[in-house]
């Protein structure tokens, strides 16, 4: 079973359950003359929605790519959790308005042994229903499956406020009912705007993880010929699609044949692995005399002095035109990058009259 049919397969499971969660809180809602556990029936029947949602959303991120869409349609996921949190935010509001109502003009509710029964009932089975959606979400990388589970569990979160009430009532002879909801009102709210953050930054280009970052350089170096990786730059197309690019320096002894063999290699290697689809760039190094050599160092020495820049590498002396090329990258805070290379350019041109600079600013979007 391939992981779409796992999102669905579970998806399908929670519709199952609150289906037949709503129709025992119907049948007993009906038998005990209850509005209030009828209504209940009537919020799980809802809850069938994000269920719907994430297989809605599975099916159609599962269409190969197109002319329209080269990359697939994996981000439609993205969208499908997108549109779960924003239930589970509107329902926090709904159910603060309610409570809050409840604070401002206060009821006794009564509860009976049947009430009760449905209330534990309702709780249990949507701890684990909830419990068992997200733990499938986070193993399967399902944004949507999570938010469906984080869904259920405040279903359940809501009912243990409605139980904790209940247990108060019948002890003390004291109602919190409003409260109570408004607090796990603001909590729902609180997770759901988690939630959205979650698809939101992954359709805005989130970071790529620092473990995969790490993994794919120390892969690419296990190659003989690679003296370094940089550069790399992942963009996620939906948790299956990662498209991307990276530089590689090599010696500028190798031949454009090795290049070529070398470069297609990794590749090969990086979606093998990965499941990344990658182009490599190359850097050269130069391989010359003592004096290039000591020349690098100077340049890296200086730089590394430089307070707002924070990496330089892709070093190349060009010997004919006597051109020095460099790829910086500035710390997060610079904003004025401009500035910082003029400064760094006149620096180095002041330092070292007799050759010519080719600085290009990098972003740092990895590391």
């Amino acid at each position: 079973m391939n992981r779409n049919q796992q999102i669905i397969r579970t998806s399908l499971i929670g519709i199952l359950s609150n289906v037949l969660l709503a129709s025992f809180k119907a049948v007993v809602g009906f038998l005990a003359g209850s509005i209030a556990i009828v209504m209940d029936a009537v919020n799980n029947l809802s809850d069938v929605f994000s269920s719907v949602v994430t297989i809605i959303g599975t099916r159609y991120s599962a269409r190969p790519a197109d002319r329209k869409h080269p990359f697939g349609h994996g981000r439609i996921e993205y969208l499908s959790a997108i549109v779960i949190a924003v239930f589970v935010i509107a329902a926090g509001i709904t159910s603060l308005i309610e409570s809050g109502k409840k604070v401002l003009h206060p009821t006794t509710p009564e509860y009976t042994t049947v009430t009760l029964t449905v209330i534990i009932t309702a709780i249990v089975v949507k701890l684990i229903l909830g419990r068992y959606v997200k733990s499938t979400g986070e193993r399967l990388q399902s944004d949507a499956l999570i938010a469906s589970g984080a869904d259920a569990t405040f279903d359940a979160v809501v009912t243990l406020g409605t139980l904790v009430s209940a247990v108060i009532m019948l002890v003390w002879h004291f109602s919190i009912d409003g409260i109570l909801g408004v607090l796990i009102s603001l909590l729902i709210i609180k997770a759901g705007i988690e939630i959205l953050a979650s698809p939101v930054n992954q359709i805005l280009g989130t970071r790529i993880s620092q473990e995969l970052i790490t993994n794919i350089k120390d892969e690419v170096k296990t190659f003989d010929g690679v003296c370094g990786v940089f550069d790399v730059i992942m963009h996620t197309y939906g948790p299956d699609t990662i498209i991307g690019s990276l530089h590689i320096s090599v010696l500028d002894t190798t031949s454009a044949i090795e290049i070529h063999k070398l470069t297609h290699r990794i590749s090969h290697r990086l979606m093998e692995k990965f499941g990344i689809i990658a182009t490599i760039g190359i850097y050269a190094i130069n391989s010359g005399d003592n004096l290039t050599t000591q020349l690098q160092q100077q340049v890296m020495e200086m730089t590394a002095e430089c307070p707002d820049i924070c990496q330089a590498h892709g070093f190349f002396l060009d010997t004919e035109t006597r051109t020095i090329s460099l790829d910086i990258i500035p710390e997060d805070g610079v904003k004025e990058k401009e500035g910082l290379l003029k400064r760094y350019l006149k620096n180095l041109q002041e330092t070292f009259p007799d050759y010519h600079f080719s600085i290009i600013i990098d972003n740092n979007y990895s590391d």
